[in-house]
């Protein structure tokens, strides 16, 4: 099993900086991918970023340019810098790690809540 633990959530004004922080535990050492998605009210879960062990890296659309996913490979840590925050990227933010053999299991943390004032 992988648990996470998610950290840096709050209230920011339109155009400032939040980073988010996911620490995995457990049996970090099958872990191939591990990512940000996030859900607003009434929509669906949708992908931020992701990076796997590889060093391959994925962004949504909406997010390229403005959110950075980096990992810590020492500290088991993976990071969400996002600059230049909009109204509508409000929503509740979750880690995610995928991991063990094919087909892979996933895990996910508790959330945590970003909200962007305009």
């Amino acid at each position: 099993q992988v648990q996470l633990v998610e950290s840096g959530g709050g209230l920011v004004q339109a155009g400032g900086s939040l980073r988010l922080s996911c620490a995995a535990s457990g049996n970090i050492f099958s872990i191939v991918a591990m990512g940000w998605y996030r859900q607003a009210p009434g929509k669906q879960r949708e992908l931020v970023a992701t990076v796997t062990t590889g060093g391959s890296y994925k962004y949504a659309d909406s997010v390229k340019g403005r959110f950075t996913i980096s990992r810590d490979n020492a500290k088991n840590t993976v990071y969400l810098q996002m600059n230049s925050l909009k109204s509508e990227d409000t929503a509740v933010y979750y880690c995610n790690a995928e991991w063990g053999r094919l087909p892979l299991k996933g895990s996910w943390g508790q959330g945590t809540q970003v909200t962007v004032s305009s």
